[in-house]
């Protein structure tokens, strides 16, 4: 079986150009996860590299599959300058070791909470996984390998995230379209949910 990081770093490469930071984080019991930092004029792109090591299964399974399963990576975009977003890197890694450490399956839809705020003074301390497909295109792996997803991430307010669990990611997604929602703005204030 083929190593698919590699694999997963040459796409992210494609995508996004040649890394111009990365760092690394290991929680015990787990594999380790980077996350490397891409820089696009004044938009900076977080992305984690090492969830797709092994696949997510179903936390109630009896056995995890070490084959076949869902298999993603982390990409969050920020505009840059604007705030400490550099400290996000551990919250990532969190993110994207949840699924070792606590067998969810992270997908489309799905919110993140790390508890804290993302980055130094953020009023974030969640995402919203969206859709894969857009930025990054889908890995796909020699059978019978699930192909690899590149989720984008959208910061949420402790509000939002309230809003989203009664209403929905759609309902979340289409108020941020309405209002005409910077997502990338790292101190955006939260969307009117009136």
């Amino acid at each position: 079986m083929a190593d698919v990081l590699p694999l997963v770093e040459a796409r992210l490469r494609g995508a996004l150009g040649e890394p111009d930071a990365r760092a690394a984080v290991t929680f015990l019991g787990t594999d380790r996860i980077e996350v490397l930092r891409f820089t696009d004029g004044d938009v900076v792109r977080y992305a984690t590299l090492g969830m797709s090591a092994q696949p997510m299964s179903d936390p109630t399974a009896m056995l995890a599959d070490p084959v076949k399963g869902p298999r993603a990576e982390l990409v969050l975009s920020v505009r840059a300058g604007l705030a400490e977003t550099d400290k996000v890197l551990r919250p990532l890694a969190v993110l994207a070791a949840s699924p070792q450490v606590e067998g969810v399956v992270v997908a489309p839809g799905a919110s993140l909470d790390v508890g804290e705020p993302l980055w130094p003074g953020a009023p974030f301390t969640s995402v919203l996984v969206a859709e894969p497909g857009g930025l990054v295109e889908d890995l796909e792996l020699d059978e019978p390998l699930d192909p690899v997803h590149f989720l984008p991430l959208l910061p949420m307010t402790p509000n939002e995230a309230a809003w989203k669990r009664v209403h929905g990611a759609q309902a979340l997604q289409e108020r941020w379209l309405t209002h005409g929602t910077d997502l990338r703005d790292p101190s955006r204030r939260s969307v009117p949910l009136d």
